[in-house]
């Protein structure tokens, strides 16, 4: 018996055309393709707003980082590590 390999693309397609077909039960579409409802929603609504190009992966990184240092405090980092090479992070921190 052969394996069933198939791509990811391919599969979140299929579930897409399944599920969006009239009297389609879409909890036990997310059962038989082993994944929660609200990501089975959320592919359905990927679906209708950008078409097959909607269900490839998209990038995790945040679009928000509140903590990152600003580009000024990166650049005097980077400038005191470069006129002291030796220097650890607490002494640069005190020089700063």
């Amino acid at each position: 018996m052969p394996w069933d390999a198939r791509d990811t693309m391919s599969l979140r397609t299929e579930f897409v055309l399944f599920a969006s077909q009239d009297g389609a039960n879409i909890r036990s579409l997310c059962r038989h393709y082993s994944i929660s409802p609200a990501t089975g929603y959320k592919w359905l609504a990927r679906w209708s707003e950008h078409g097959a190009a909607g269900m490839a992966d998209r990038s995790r990184v945040p679009h928000h980082s509140p903590n990152c240092s600003s580009d000024g405090i990166t650049d005097l980092l980077r400038l005191a590590h470069a006129r002291h090479e030796r220097w650890g992070a607490r002494k640069i921190k005190r020089w700063l």
